[in-house]
């Protein structure tokens, strides 16, 4: 006998929609038993609870039961692990700023407990996971670095060393860039005074950077033309900066990939020392 396509498909609607109520009689289901379970007054159901959604990794839920909870059994046997599982939904969330702070406030509350090295680098892993791009504020990147070092220093012999090492050295290279482009901004400005000093700070923090022949070389080139746009009375005390700065140039870089332009500049340094130039000063 041929089978009625209209009543096959008529048939596999009616399933559907059967099997999309029965899902929604569920979680209207689950929703209802959390909500008694958040507006109960037993504290060990709402413990046992929290625990069984903590498992299933619903951090929401298990963070709200324990949020409630916790005051009850402060300075009980179970409060550390309370606390354990409470910062840890809030991390199991992606919330990194409440996470980091609770991580904090449960290695300064058991500072000898069994989860205390892992809190501690939890703590680091909040701010790693905040720290932003290079173009923004670092403060979350510092905060980090200081967090992986105090934990690289404290826990010397945890398997975590290596991994806390490579995110140490992603954090610094992302300060470096920060203070190259900070500093590169000042020369792209023509504020060549302000670059100068911006350049100094970063080759002194960051003396071994992967920027450092292109920030000297930038401050070698701010140092000319800052000179080049001073008044005459000053002229040449700042050509005599850039000569000494292009010397010290060539004795770290005599290979340099801006061999060209630093010879050049050398040129014109010189020819005023030795004999002055047309004038076009207008930097006090």
């Amino acid at each position: 006998m041929k089978k009625n396509p209209y009543f096959c498909a008529t048939i596999f609607t009616m399933r559907i929609r059967l099997f999309i109520v029965l899902i929604i009689l569920v979680v209207a289901s689950s929703c209802g038993e959390y909500q008694k379970i958040l507006k109960s007054t037993d504290a060990d159901l709402k413990k046992e609870k929290a625990k069984e959604y903590y498992a299933d990794g619903q951090y929401v839920k298990s963070s709200e039961l324990l949020g409630q909870i916790l005051p009850r059994y402060r300075a009980t046997e179970e409060a550390e692990e309370l606390n354990w599982m409470y910062a840890n939904s809030y991390f199991g969330m992606k919330d990194y700023f409440m996470a980091g702070s609770y991580f904090k406030t449960f290695v300064d509350q058991f500072p000898f407990g069994k989860h205390a090295e892992e809190a501690h680098f939890l703590v680091a892993m909040c701010d790693y996971n905040i720290s932003p791009r290079s173009e923004l504020d670092q403060e979350n990147t510092k905060n980090a670095l200081e967090e992986f070092n105090i934990f690289i220093n404290r826990y010397t012999y945890s398997p975590k060393i290596d991994e806390c090492k490579k995110m140490v050295i992603e954090l610094q290279d992302k300060l470096v860039e920060k203070s190259h482009n900070n500093a590169k901004l000042y020369y792209d400005m023509k504020e060549y005074k302000a670059a100068v000093v911006a350049i100094n700070n970063s080759l002194k923090q960051y003396a071994n950077s992967s920027y450092r022949e292109e920030m000297m070389y930038l401050k070698l080139n701010s140092l000319y033309f800052y000179a080049l746009k001073s008044m005459p009375d000053k002229q040449k005390t700042r050509y005599q900066d850039t000569l000494d700065d292009y010397y010290s140039f060539m004795e770290e870089f005599p290979k340099s990939k801006y061999s060209k332009d630093v010879a050049d500049i050398f040129q014109k340094t010189n020819k005023f020392l030795k004999n002055g130039i047309p004038v076009t000063g207008v930097t006090n």
